[in-house]
C-alpha cells in the first residue's frame, strides 16, 4: 500500500497535539523545488512539518541535523523554532511574511544576517561534500554518463578540498524564495541543507546559485567585511573563486538526482550550462 504523507501527518498531530487536532486543522502542501513539505493551520497556531523521505535522503538531506543545527541558532531570532521531532517528521514554526520573490533582496541587510550565522560557530555536524558526491553519482541515471563525466567525478573525489579561512553554521540554500521579511526583519527558511563549513562556501554558494554580478558580489563582501564577517575581503575573495568549480559540481549533480526523481525537464535546463563549464574545464586539462 503506498505512503500516505497527508494520513500520517494526520496521524502525527493526533498523537503529539491532541488539542489542536480535537479543535480542527487545515493541512496543505508547501510547493517548492524539494517538495514533501505541508503547512499545518491550526485555530491558534501555523505550523510547516517536513518529512525525512527516501528522497530527500538521497540528496543529503538529515531531519536530525537540520533540527541540532536550529536549536543551535535558536537565540539569533534568524530561523524558525522547532516544535517538534518524531522521525521522520520536523515540525518547526511558520514565519509570516513576504519572500524575496516579491520584494529586491537587500543585498547589505542579507550580509549583516550572515554575518549572524557565521559568528554563532559552529554545531558539530560537518558538511562532507565528497561523501555527498559519491551519494549523488549513485542516484544519477546512468545513461547520462560518459567517460568526461567520470573523469570529471574521480578529479573531484581526488583533490583536496580548500583548507577553510572560517569553520561556522553554513545555510547553503540562500536565495530569494527562502528569505523571509517579516516583523522579525529579515529570516530564512529551508535550513534542511545547513552544516558546519567553510563561511567561504556558503558565500560561492550564494553568489553562483544567485547569479549574482560582480558588482552585486562586491557590494556584498563589502557589507559582509564591514559587519565583522571576516577582516581581509581580498583573502576571502581568493577563497571564494577556490570554492566555485566546486560549488559548480555540488549544483550540477543535484540537479541530476533530481532530474532522476522528477522526470521534469527543468532541472537538465538548468544543469546544462554547468556542465558546459566543467566539461571544458575536462577537455582542457587533457
Amino acid at each position: 500500500m503506498p505512503f500516505n504523507i497527508k494520513a500520517a501527518l494526520e496521524q502525527l498531530i493526533a498523537q503529539k497535539f491532541p488539542a489542536d487536532f480535537s479543535a480542527g486543522f487545515c493541512l496543505s502542501p508547501v510547493a517548492g523545488l524539494s517538495g514533501e513539505s505541508w503547512k499545518i493551520e491550526t485555530r491558534t497556531r501555523t505550523w510547516l512539518a517536513r518529512i525525512q523521505s527516501p528522497a530527500r535522503t538521497a540528496l543529503g538531506v538529515e531531519r536530525q541535523r537540520e533540527k541540532a543545527i536550529l536549536q543551535h541558532i535558536v537565540h539569533l531570532n534568524i530561523a524558525p523554532r522547532v516544535m517538534l521531532y518524531s522521525p521522520p517528521w520536523l515540525v518547526v514554526e511558520w514565519l509570516e511574511g513576504q519572500t524575496c520573490e516579491e520584494y529586491p533582496i537587500e543585498i547589505v541587510p542579507l550580509a549583516e544576517r550572515l554575518v549572524q550565522l557565521h559568528q554563532a560557530g559552529p554545531h558539530g555536524r560537518q558538511l562532507q561534500l565528497k561523501q555527498q558526491f559519491s551519494l549523488h553519482w549513485q542516484q544519477i541515471d546512468r545513461r547520462r554518463l560518459s567517460p568526461g563525466w567520470l573523469r570529471l567525478q574521480h578529479r573531484f573525489m581526488r583533490q583536496s578540498l580548500p583548507v577553510p579561512l572560517k569553520m561556522a553554521v553554513i545555510h547553503m540554500d540562500v536565495h530569494p524564495g527562502n528569505l523571509i521579511i517579516g516583523e522579525q526583519g529579515l529570516q530564512l527558511i529551508d535550513w534542511e541543507y545547513a552544516a558546519d563549513g567553510d563561511i567561504a562556501l556558503e558565500l560561492a554558494t550564494l553568489f553562483r546559485g544567485n547569479g549574482w554580478l560582480v558588482g552585486q558580489q562586491q557590494r556584498f563582501l563589502a557589507g559582509y567585511c564591514a559587519a565583522g564577517g571576516y577582516r581581509d575581503i581580498t583573502g576571502l575573495q581568493r577563497q571564494i573563486c577556490r570554492w566555485l568549480p566546486w560549488v559548480d559540481y555540488m549544483m550540477l549533480m543535484w540537479f541530476e538526482v533530481r532530474w532522476n526523481q522528477t522526470g521534469d525537464k527543468t532541472y537538465l535546463d538548468w544543469a546544462q550550462p554547468l556542465r558546459e563549464r566543467l566539461f571544458a574545464t575536462v577537455r582542457t586539462s587533457k
